[in-house]
């Protein structure tokens, strides 16, 4: 396994070598093409039919704020790694999709900084309150059939943790949403959130037949409860296996205490699983022009 000395060198100079220049994303959505662009953790830029989407804003600067209490590696302030972009460059989009309130997906900086009026999808009216409560005035609700700018947004569910964990704090894992993306003449990509490999991840994979699936992983633990409430390696394996012709874009990683592993590792992983060639790590700031 890689070290967390090693897993934070891997985050800087060495994957970043390997990234697109920001051009990218303009090509992209001038083109109406479609660009993904890890920022950190499951932060990104989603340019989809040239519309530019923010999914899940952890904009905090480094080591703002404590760990996630009783969750593996707790004594590490969040989060561990810089920006790799300006904040000014992260904003500027059409809209956020907010795939539920965690702070690693939805933090204090990301609701004090993002214009008041930018259209912002959440996955439930519970969230979508709750937004609308931190000053936020055009909220809406993701479903089977919402559309923004001629995108259509599919929502779709997972499981944040396995039984275990719900077991004993369901209450703060609670839901998580995915979203598919869809637009005629383009490829269909699947986001799947925060979750684990679970039946409600299975069937989004055959009902949509994505030709990209976003992945969370990074196997974030808790203390005490066995398992992952985010995807570890058998997890991708399973997705792999289930949709072999998917290209699987991982994300989530290196970024937060309670995650276990690197990229390297994931990596490292699917070469001894026969997966490599439809596996993509990208390091934060790169961009992939699908």
């Amino acid at each position: 396994m890689t070290t967390r000395r090693e897993l934070f060198a891997l985050t800087g100079a060495a994957l970043a070598a390997s990234a697109l220049p920001a051009s990218a994303q303009d090509t992209a959505a001038s083109k109406g093409g479609i660009a993904i662009t890890q920022i950190r953790n499951a932060t990104l830029h989603v340019i989809y039919g040239g519309v530019r989407f923010l999914v899940d804003p952890m904009l905090s600067d480094r080591h703002s704020w404590p760990g996630f209490a009783g969750s593996v590696n707790s004594e590490e302030r969040n989060p561990l790694v810089h920006l790799p972009m300006t904040k000014e460059e992260i904003i500027d989009v059409d809209a956020v999709i907010v795939t539920h309130l965690h702070e690693d997906h939805w933090d204090e900086e990301a609701r004090k900084i993002l214009p008041k009026s930018l259209p912002i999808f959440a996955q439930n009216d519970a969230d979508a309150a709750t937004i609308r409560g931190q000053g936020f005035s055009d909220v809406r609700v993701l479903s089977d059939t919402s559309n923004f700018k001629g995108v259509q947004l599919i929502k779709t569910s997972g499981r944040h943790g396995t039984e275990a964990h719900f077991a004993k704090i369901g209450n703060l894992l609670g839901e998580a949403c995915g979203v598919v993306f869809k637009k005629a003449e383009l490829q269909t990509i699947y986001l799947a959130g925060d979750t684990i490999w679970h039946g409600r991840v299975a069937a989004a994979l055959k009902t949509h037949r994505p030709d990209v699936a976003i992945l969370n992983t990074g196997y974030a633990m808790v203390v005490g409860i066995e398992g992952g409430i985010i995807m570890g390696t058998q997890d991708v394996l399973s997705v792999h296996k289930a949709a072999p012709g998917t290209l699987l874009i991982c994300s989530h990683m290196e970024a937060v205490n309670h995650c276990t592993f690197s990229r390297a590792d994931l990596r490292a992983f699917a070469r001894a699983n026969g997966f490599s060639d439809k596996l993509r790590t990208p390091g934060d700031g790169e961009t992939l022009v699908v």
